[in-house]
C-alpha cells in the first residue's frame, strides 16, 4: 500500500537535501515532482494542485530553523497536509441508540457484505456489542447465504425472510426485533448497485427514510482508484451517507481514492479493509497514514493490533514462566498464533519507522512460520515441554516428521534457546539495573535520553 507514492515523494525531497534556505525556485522544482507523484498514484488533478498550492504557501511563510534543513521542514509541512487531506482526525460512529441502525451501500463487488461481517465482528470484540446482521440483498443468487456463512464465522446473529423482497419491510421487521431481543446494533446489508441505476437508487434511498439509520456507511473498493472517488459522490449526491469504508488497502493499490474522496465528498474516511481475514479491519487515523506513506512507520496501530491479540493475564503467566526460564516450545507456538492473528506480516513490519523502505523489494511470505510450525508440532508433547532433552536422535525423527532438514531444526533450537536466554536477561533486570544500561547507553551516545 502507498509503497510507490512514499518512494517518489522521498525522492521528491532530495531536491532540497545540501540546499541551505527554502527558495521560490527549489520549492517550485520539489512540489513539480510532489504532484507528479500524487497523480501517478491516482489523485485528483484537483485535489493534487490544491494540495501542492498550499504546501508551497506555508513553505514560503516559514522561516527554517538552524537545527532543521529545509528538506525536514518540507517533509514536516507535507505531512500536515496529508493528515489535514485525509480528514485531520479518525471519526467514530453514532452508536448511542438502542439499537443503532447501520446501513451498508455500495457497488456490486466492492466487499460490501465481508466489510459488514468484519464491521459486526469488531463491534462484538472491541466494543462488547450484540450486532444482528440484516440481508437485504434480495437480488443477488446465494447473496443470503453469503451473508449467513459470513455471520457465522464472526459469531453474530443474521436475519433473514426467505422470499419476501421488500426491503424496508425486512429491515423494519429486523430492527423491531432487535428491540425485543436486546441487540444494540442493527447492521443492514444492502444489494450492491450501480449510481446510473434509478430503479435501485430509489430502493436505497427509500430504505433509508423508512429507516432512519444511525449511520450509513458507503463502501469502496479502493483498488478502483479515481473511479471510486467519482462513485462515491454520485451516491453522496443521492444518499447523503455518513462516511466512506476503503476496502483492499492492503491491495497493489496506488491510494489515490484515499488522498482524494475526502475533498471530493466532504465525507470522512471510517474505516478500512486491510486483508482477507475477519479481523482486517482499522478505523481509519488520517495522522497514522501520513505517517506511512512518509515512510514514518506506524508504531501506535501495531501496539494496538497488538493489544487485541495479547491477553494480559497470559501475559503475566508467561512472564511468571520466562522468569523460572520454564519457556517452552508451547509457549512460543502460541506467540506465533497470535502474531499470524495480526494480520499480513509485510503489513505488520511496514509499521516500523524505517523497515517498510528496506522491506519494499522483499517478498514476505505469510506462510514464512508453516515450517517452524511443522518443526514443533512433530515433537513430542515432553519434548515441547522440555527442549533440553531433545538429542541427535530425537532431531532426526523431528526432521523426518515435519518433512525439513537435520540442520532446519538444529537453526530453530539454536534460535529458541537464544530467544529464552535474552528473554530471562530481560525479564530479570529491576529498575537499577535498566538504569546502568540507559546510562551505558547514553555514553554511547554521546547525548542525552529523553526521560
Amino acid at each position: 500500500m502507498f509503497e510507490n507514492l512514499s518512494e517518489r515523494l522521498e525522492r521528491s525531497f532530495k531536491i532540497l537535501k545540501g540546499e541551505g534556505k527554502i527558495t521560490e525556485i527549489n520549492v517550485a522544482e520539489t512540489l513539480k515532482d510532489v504532484r507528479r507523484a500524487l497523480l501517478d498514484a491516482d489523485v485528483n488533478y484537483k485535489v493534487a494542485k490544491q494540495f501542492t498550492d498550499t504546501v508551497k504557501q506555508k513553505a514560503m511563510g516559514m522561516n527554517v530553523l538552524t537545527a532543521i534543513k529545509p528538506s525536514q521542514l518540507m517533509v514536516k509541512i507535507v505531512h500536515d497536509e496529508l493528515t489535514e487531506l485525509m480528514g485531520g482526525k479518525a471519526v467514530g460512529m453514532n452508536l448511542e441508540n438502542r439499537p443503532a441502525v447501520i446501513l451498508m451501500s455500495g457497488l456490486q463487488g466492492s466487499g460490501k457484505t465481508t466489510f459488514t461481517g468484519k464491521l459486526a465482528k469488531m463491534l462484538k470484540d472491541r466494543q462488547h456489542k450484540k450486532p444482528l446482521l440484516v440481508a437485504c440483498d434480495v437480488y443477488r443468487p446465494a447473496a443470503i447465504e453469503q451473508l449467513k456463512v459470513v455471520a457465522e464465522t464472526v459469531g453474530v446473529d443474521v436475519y433473514t425472510e426467505d422470499g419476501n423482497k421488500n426491503v424496508v419491510e425486512i429491515a423494519q421487521h429486523a430492527i423491531r426485533k432487535a428491540k425485543t431481543e436486546d441487540y444494540n446494533v442493527v447492521i443492514v446489508d444492502t444489494a450492491g448497485r450501480l449510481a446510473v441505476d434509478e430503479e435501485m437508487m430509489n430502493e436505497i434511498s427509500n430504505l433509508k427514510q423508512a429507516i432512519n439509520p444511525d449511520e450509513t456507511l458507503f463502501v469502496v473498493d479502493s483498488m478502483t482508484g479515481q473511479d471510486a472517488v467519482n462513485t462515491a459522490k454520485e451516491f453522496n449526491d443521492r444518499l447523503d451517507f455518513d462516511g466512506v469504508v476503503l476496502t483492499k488497502l492492503d491491495g497493489d493499490t496506488r491510494g489515490g481514492a484515499a488522498l482524494s474522496i475526502r475533498t471530493v465528498v466532504t465525507k470522512p474516511i471510517k474505516f478500512v479493509g486491510t486483508g482477507e481475514k475477519m479481523d482486517a479491519i482499522d478505523v481509519f487515523h488520517p495522522e497514522r497514514m501520513a505517517d506511512r506513506i512518509l515512510g514514518m512507520g506506524d508504531v501506535v496501530s501495531l501496539v494496538e493490533r497488538a493489544q487485541m491479540q495479547f491477553d494480559e493475564k497470559q501475559a503475566k503467566e508467561l512472564e511468571k514462566k520466562i522468569r523460572k526460564n520454564k519457556f517452552d516450545f508451547n509457549d512460543f507456538m502460541s506467540q506465533i498464533q497470535q502474531i499470524k492473528k495480526m494480520g499480513n506480516i509485510k503489513d505488520l513490519a511496514s509499521m516500523i519507522p524505517g523497515v517498510s523502505k528496506a522491506l519494499k523489494d522483499v517478498d514476505i511470505d505469510d506462510n514464512a512460520f508453516k515450517g517452524i510450525e511443522a518443526i514443533i508440532n512433530s515433537m513430542t508433547p515432553k519434548e515441547r515441554q522440555n527442549p533440553d532433552i531433545i538429542n541427535q536422535s530425537r532431531k532426526l525423527r523431528i526432521a523426518r516428521g515435519s518433512g525439513t532438514k537435520l540442520e532446519d531444526v538444529n537453526r530453530l533450537l539454536k534460535q529458541f534457546d537464544q530467544t529464552r536466554k535474552m528473554m530471562k536477561m530481560v525479564s530479570g533486570m529491576d529498575r537499577g539495573r535498566m538504569a546502568q544500561m540507559a546510562a551505558a547507553m547514553k555514553q554511547m551516545k554521546g547525548g542525552a535520553l529523553p526521560k
